[in-house]
């Protein structure tokens, strides 16, 4: 199970318990992929990393002896390009959510690379992992006095145009700046002068950008992030970043993934006269194989609207230096500043910040 503990031995020769999650989460907290790729798959052959609780401050210990699957989070995951083959041999699944915004004429985000280099990065992934493993996310779209619907709709255009064929899906999230204190404080901080979405906004926007999607040919679908508003009627879906039904498509032969999971594989049955029938709850693996899940795996540990299933995050809040003026995981720029220092002073430690 998700809450499983095992004995391990640290690198210091102790005997501790840890958590031993199948599905692990790197990371929603901090840009692994971007900064400590290198940190976390040293400590992906060790056995185990130190995670510290973001409410009390307490450090737990985490075994990667039973992970399956490994859902990667980043702006910028061209680091991963080197680890990749280790997590095949490892037989480890993974798929990652990349996010992939154009704020450059604004410089909300002067940490990330050019626009032109990481869809470069987006499609070098995909051509080693394959479509649906590489999933398109704008997030979060964000108002403010240069940046309106119309501006957003543009730079999602020119981004999608040059996706097309390469992902399945586009997420976004609305910027709700008021119920995030770090966005809030970050934005005013750095003098950016945010509007908040209304409901009239959110539908115009998820209108046009329904309709851009059929005109343009692109056939993604489209789908929102911990959003509560409803917008199906645009077709656009609440998404699950953290996935099952992915998972069952890209590791449908990992046994215990798939025990894990609660799932049951049938073959689909041909017919030489009609359509063979399968379940309308069934996920689709291959033209001769379907999943069915025995259960909702929900993760009741995250937002009211989030509909991920259940996993282990592995990163720590106030260690991202993308350093993007709107950031929800950092308190300040001087403190992820601060962290990363310690980071490379110790880039092996058990902890991403280097101590231990």
């Amino acid at each position: 199970m998700a809450d499983t503990k095992i004995n391990i031995i640290t690198d210091r020769g102790e005997s501790v318990q840890a958590f031993a999650p199948v599905i692990v989460s790197a990371s929603r907290s901090t840009d692994i992929p971007a900064f400590y790729a290198d940190w976390f798959f040293h400590r992906l052959k060790q056995g185990y990393s130190v995670w510290t609780n973001p409410f009390n401050g307490v450090p737990s210990y985490v075994s990667y002896q039973n992970t399956r699957f490994i859902v990667f989070w980043s702006k910028n995951p061209r680091p991963l390009l080197t680890h990749l083959d280790y997590l095949k041999e490892l037989n480890i699944g993974c798929y990652i959510q990349y996010t992939l915004n154009d704020y450059e004429a604004e410089g909300l985000e002067k940490g990330v690379p050019p626009l032109n280099q990481r869809i470069d990065t987006f499609k070098k992934l995909v051509d080693r992992l394959g479509v649906g493993r590489v999933v398109w996310r704008f997030d979060p779209m964000i108002l403010t006095d240069t940046i309106c619907i119309e501006t957003l709709l543009e730079k999602v255009r020119n981004i999608g145009d040059q996706l097309k064929g390469y992902t399945e899906k586009l997420v976004f999230s609305y910027a709700d700046i008021v119920s995030y204190k770090k966005v809030k404080v970050n934005l005013e901080k750095n003098n950016i002068p945010y509007r908040e979405w209304d409901e009239v906004t959110m539908n115009e926007f998820a209108a046009r950008l329904s309709a851009m999607n059929n005109e343009r040919g692109w056939n993604y679908t489209l789908a929102t992030c911990g959003e509560k508003i409803d917008i199906e009627r645009y077709g656009i879906v609440h998404n699950r970043c953290v996935d099952d039904d992915l998972m069952i498509r890209f590791s449908w032969n990992d046994s215990e993934l798939m025990k894990f999971l609660n799932v049951d594989t049938h073959q689909i049955q041909p017919s030489l006269f009609e359509e063979p029938e399968i379940p309308a709850d069934a996920i689709i693996i291959s033209d001769t194989l379907y999943g069915i899940k025995k259960k909702n795996s929900k993760d009741k540990g995250q937002r009211q609207f989030c509909s991920c299933i259940n996993s282990k995050d592995i990163g720590q809040y106030n260690t991202c230096p993308h350093l993007c003026e709107y950031c929800y995981a950092n308190t300040s720029k001087e403190t992820a500043i601060a962290n990363w220092e310690r980071h490379k002073n110790n880039p092996n430690g058990e902890k991403i910040v280097g101590l231990y």
